[in-house]
């Protein structure tokens, strides 16, 4: 006789209590644009970040900055999130939490308020003030990986990734250039024997 299936035992245990999410996680959201590179191969246009350690307004804040740092026409939040993931993890170590936490409340009171509510030109007098500041040089670098290096921001930009697995740039795509004329015959080496 089979036993009939509960949704108790179905259920995902995820370890997530609704207290521990209610006690200061940070939640962003977003949706991708729908005729955008990247909302072709998502497989939802709605995103989601959860954060652990970050509140809402250091996620928030964290998130415009890396914006007005590396601003991109078209890319789309999901991939700047990246960075706020990226350091919500590190802020287990009780010397990055406090770099983070510092730096937040600082580039807000510069702010008069919410950084992230200001305008673009505004964030960016205001980050190069900073420019000397550990806090900034931290969120700078890791801007790089976060936002650059990941699948993505790759097929956003066109990057076909690494092909030394797939046998090299050679055989896929090295000489595909669409957007420079081919040059004239004259430019290249001779090939002599």
């Amino acid at each position: 006789m089979d036993t009939p299936i509960t949704l108790q035992k179905i259920r995902p245990q995820t370890g997530l209590s609704r207290r521990r999410f209610l006690s200061g996680a940070a939640v962003l959201t977003g949706m991708l644009a729908a005729g955008s590179t990247l909302a072709t191969f998502a497989p939802s246009r709605v995103w989601a970040l959860e954060t652990t350690h970050l509140n809402q307004t250091q996620a928030e804040t964290l998130l415009a900055m890396a914006k007005a740092l590396y601003p991109h026409k078209d890319l789309p939040d999901a991939v700047y999130a990246l960075l706020v993931k990226d350091i919500d993890a590190q802020m287990s170590d009780s010397a990055q939490a406090t770099l983070v936490g510092e730096g937040v409340a600082k580039l807000n009171k510069q702010a008069g308020g919410a950084f992230s509510g200001l305008a673009l030109d505004k964030q960016t007098a205001l980050l190069q003030q900073m420019q000397t500041d550990p806090f900034f040089q931290a969120v700078r670098s890791k801007c790089i990986t976060s936002i650059y290096d990941n699948e993505m921001a790759y097929k956003h930009f066109g990057y076909e990734g690494e092909v030394w697995s797939k046998g090299g740039y050679l055989a896929r795509g090295f000489d595909d250039l669409k957007w420079l004329p081919d040059p004239p015959q004259s430019a290249s080496p001779s090939m002599k024997s």
